[in-house]
């Protein structure tokens, strides 16, 4: 299959107007994005597969690194993917613009110096309860971290980025990496590997110019380099839930303190269905020296913006089952003679149960019905929340 092809095809719709395009086009796009969304998911379920059959993450992972013309071809299929059927999305609903605005408002418009301030409260409020002299509180510098990044860019690291959506935005300093990058300006990684360094002793404008000398392939970084990292659509690539807490252990080590983790993550259920999951997820991200700051329930997917509040992660956080938390309802999947048989969930104990009821405490920050219909009012036909990539893949 020639992926190319998607993108001469979405050139020839650009001659029409919106509604014009002819139904022959518009079935022969359709077909085009069923095709790359089938190497994606396709990829993914390889993975799933092998990891049922052997266990050995590790193993599994690097034979993968190792198929480049597996790799190459849902590259190529991420891009046009992204370019050619993703570009005509729900207003309201880019992930890559909720991204932006996140960072514009936590750094830019007061939103860190505000979380800061509440902390110190509830540290002094904590501290009134246990007859601890108040003088005997650090001071949270809330002034000098929330104008730090008026006066430069925020350096943003993208995880599994392809073809690097965040170079276009001035107010960042991206870096963007990926096993096998889609375009030059991403440099070939294995984050999953990635050695950390010593963090670098420097001025912010020398940091900057740090990264601006970077090239690839890149093997190792220093920590406490970036002010965000960005996992859009990674963690479920991975078939283990071992391999995304690394992950976000990862990114802790490489964040400055009060640094942004941004996790977007496929849900084309409503927002309560995997309300359990998100709990999950929180309490393992938290458990590494994160806070959640926001969360948002889009059509299709979960978006989450976790702060980083502790400089250090605690180091038991494997034996007490932290890493199994970050499931996805696919690691239930079992094999069957054809593949994939249906999704196995046992049933629910009492304690579940209770569970449940409380995890509706995890439901969005912001009131989102996804049933509505309302965020479907594109007239776009094809966009990315209504990719198949984004059901079960």
């Amino acid at each position: 299959m020639d992926l190319r092809s998607s993108a001469e095809t979405d050139s020839d719709l650009s001659e029409y107007h919106a509604g014009s395009v002819p139904t022959e086009l518009l079935q022969f796009r359709k077909q085009e994005q069923e095709k790359l969304s089938g190497v994606v998911k396709s990829v993914h379920r390889k993975l799933r597969r092998k990891y049922i059959e052997v266990g050995d993450f590790e193993k599994i992972w690097r034979e993968h690194c190792e198929d480049e013309q597996t790799l190459s071809e849902y590259a190529m299929a991420m891009k046009n993917l992204a370019d050619n059927h993703w570009a005509n999305k729900c207003e309201g609903e880019g992930r890559i613009e909720w991204c932006r605005s996140v960072c514009q408002e936590y750094f830019q418009d007061g939103g860190m110096r505000r979380v800061l301030e509440k902390d110190e409260k509830s540290i002094r409020h904590a501290a009134a309860g246990n007859n601890t002299s108040v003088n005997s509180i650090p001071q949270s510098p809330t002034s000098s971290n929330s104008s730090t990044f008026q006066l430069g860019r925020i350096r943003l690291l993208d995880v599994g980025s392809c073809f690097n959506p965040f170079l276009k935005f001035d107010e960042f300093l991206t870096v963007g990496i990926d096993i096998v990058p889609a375009v030059e300006s991403v440099y070939k990684c294995d984050f999953l590997n990635l050695q950390l360094q010593q963090p670098l002793q420097l001025a912010s404008d020398a940091l900057d110019a740090f990264l601006r000398q970077l090239r690839g392939p890149i093997d190792a970084l220093p920590a406490q380099l970036f002010h965000v990292v960005v996992f859009s659509l990674l963690l479920s690539y991975f078939p283990s839930p071992y391999q995304r807490w690394l992950c976000c252990k990862k990114a802790h080590e490489l964040l400055t303190l009060n640094g942004l983790l941004l996790i977007i993550t496929p849900d084309s259920s409503h927002q309560g269905r995997h309300a359990l999951m998100m709990r999950s997820w929180r309490v393992a991200v938290e458990s590494l020296g994160f806070k959640r700051y926001k969360y948002v329930k889009f059509s299709h997917m979960h978006l989450i913006a976790f702060r980083k509040v502790s400089p250090t992660t605690s180091s038991d956080l494997v034996s007490r089952n932290y890493p199994e938390m970050l499931y996805i309802p696919q690691d239930f999947n079992t094999l069957d003679e054809d593949g994939f048989a249906d999704c196995y969930e046992p049933p629910r104990s009492d304690f579940e149960d209770d569970q449940v009821a409380c995890s509706f405490a995890e439901l969005p920050d912001t009131p989102y019905d996804s049933d509505s219909g309302e965020s479907q009012s594109s007239s776009a036909p094809f966009h990315e929340l209504e990719d198949p990539i984004l059901l079960q893949s």
